[in-house]
C-alpha cells in the first residue's frame, strides 16, 4: 500500500545519507586513507590496531627534539620546545575526539547500517516472496474457477446411436467437475494461507520501518554528542594555543622579528619590534642596565665597550651584523646613528646591531 511504500522510501533515504555522513566523518577524523584501511582490517579481525603518533604529536616531537638540539637556553630552542609540548597536547585532544566520536557517533550509525537496516532488508525480501506466493495462489484459483465454469456450461450431447459413448462422456464430465471443484477448494485454502502469511509479514515489515522515526531520534542524540565532543576539542585547542601565545610573549621571539625584518619595511621600523617591547617590560634589569647606565656613557665617549649577545639575530641587510646568543662582541656609537642601534665588530666583520639584543659588560 501507499503507506508501506512511503516507509520503504524513508528507510532507503535514511540508509543512503547515513552511509555518506558516516564515511565523511571517518575522513574528517582520520584523513589518512591508509590508516583508515588499517583500522578497518584490524576491526574485522577483532584485533586492536597498533598505537601510533598522530600528526600533531609527531610535529610536536620534532619540535621538541629540534629545540633540545638548538639548546633549551636559546630563545628559538625554548620556543620550539614550548610549541612542541602544545602540539602534543593538541594531538592528545585529537585522539580523545576520535575516540569519543567513534563511540558516541560513528558506532550508532554503523550499527544501524549493519544491523537494523539489514534486518529491514531481510524482512522486505521475505515480504516480496510472500507477495509472489500470494499472486501465484490467486492465479491458480482463477484458473480452477474458469475451468469449473467451462465444464458446467458445456454438457455433453446425447446421441441415440452411441448411447454407451455418451454414457462414458457423462461419467468423465462428472469426474472432471469433481476434480476441478476439489482444485478450487484447494486453491481457495491456499489463497487464505498465503494471504495470512503475507499480512503477517507485511505487519512485521511495517513495524520495523516505523522504527526509522526512533532511529532518527537516536541519531539526533548521537549528533548532539558529536557536536559536544567537537566543542570540547576546539575549546581545548584554543586554550592550549592561548597559553602558548602567553608563554611566547614572555621572551623575545626572534624568529618572528626576523621575519618582519626580512620584509621591505625600512630599517627604522624594525628597530623596536612589538615582541621586544613586551620582553623589555618583563626584563627591566637588562633594559635599565643598557639604557640608563652603560648606553649613556658609551654615547658620550668615543671609545668602545664589550657586550654579550642575549639572543640570536639575523641581519636584515648588508649594513647589519648577524649575532649569536652568548657571544661577546665590541660595540661603539657613531654620531648621528639611530638611538636604538650601535655599531658592532666581530673580528673583521662590522655592522649595525640592535641594542635590545645586547648586555654591556663592565
Amino acid at each position: 500500500d501507499a503507506h508501506l511504500e512511503n516507509l520503504l522510501s524513508k528507510a532507503e533515504c535514511t540508509k543512503l545519507w547515513t552511509e555518506k555522513i558516516m564515511k565523511q566523518t571517518e575522513v574528517l577524523l582520520q584523513p589518512n586513507p591508509n590508516a583508515r584501511i588499517e583500522e578497518f582490517v584490524y576491526e574485522k579481525l577483532d584485533r586492536k590496531a597498533p598505537s601510533r603518533m598522530n600528526n600533531p604529536e609527531l610535529l610536536g616531537q620534532y619540535m621538541i627534539d629540534a629545540g633540545n638540539e638548538f639548546g633549551p637556553g636559546t630563545a628559538y630552542g625554548n620556543a620550539l620546545i614550548k610549541c612542541g609540548e602544545t602540539q602534543k597536547r593538541i594531538g592528545a585532544a585529537d585522539r580523545e575526539l576520535i575516540q569519543t566520536s567513534a563511540i558516541n557517533f560513528l558506532t550508532p550509525l554503523r550499527n544501524f547500517i549493519e544491523g537494523d537496516y539489514k534486518t529491514i532488508t531481510k524482512e522486505r525480501k521475505l515480504l516480496q516472496n510472500k507477495r509472489l506466493d500470494l499472486d501465484a495462489a490467486k492465479t491458480r484459483l482463477k484458473k480452477a474457477k474458469v475451468a469449473e465454469a467451462q465444464l458446467n456450461t458445456s454438457q455433453p450431447e446425447e446421441n441415440n446411436i452411441m448411447v454407451n459413448v455418451s454414457y462414458m462422456l457423462n461419467l468423465l464430465h462428472v469426474k472432471w467437475l469433481k476434480i476441478w471443484a476439489e482444485e478450487v477448494t484447494k486453491s481457495e485454502q491456499e489463497v487464505r494461507i498465503t494471504q495470512s502469511e503475507f499480512d503477517r509479514q507485511a505487519e512485521i515489515t511495517r513495524l520495523l520501518l516505523e522504527g526509522i522515526s526512533s532511529t532518527h531520534a537516536h541519531h539526533l542524540r548521537c549528533l548532539n554528542d558529536f557536536v559536544e565532543a567537537q566543542m570540547t576539542y576546539y575549546a581545548q585547542c584554543y586554550q592550549y594555543m592561548l597559553d602558548l601565545q602567553k608563554q611566547l610573549g614572555s621572551f623575545p621571539s626572534t624568529f618572528l622579528s626576523n621575519n618582519n625584518q626580512s620584509s621591505t619595511t625600512p630599517v627604522q621600523s624594525v628597530s623596536t619590534p612589538p615582541v621586544l617591547a613586551s620582553a623589555s617590560a618583563s626584563l627591566p634589569s637588562v633594559s635599565n642596565s643598557i639604557v640608563a647606565s652603560g648606553l649613556s656613557e658609551l654615547r658620550s665617549s668615543s671609545g668602545s665597550r664589550k657586550a654579550r649577545v642575549l639572543y640570536d639575530y639575523d641581519a636584515a641587510n648588508s649594513s647589519e651584523l648577524s649575532l649569536l646568543a652568548d657571544e661577546v662582541i665590541t660595540v661603539y656609537s657613531i654620531p648621528g646613528m639611530d638611538s636604538d642601534w650601535l655599531m658592532g665588530e666581530r673580528g673583521n666583520q662590522k655592522g649595525k646591531v640592535p641594542i635590545t639584543y645586547l648586555e654591556l659588560l663592565n
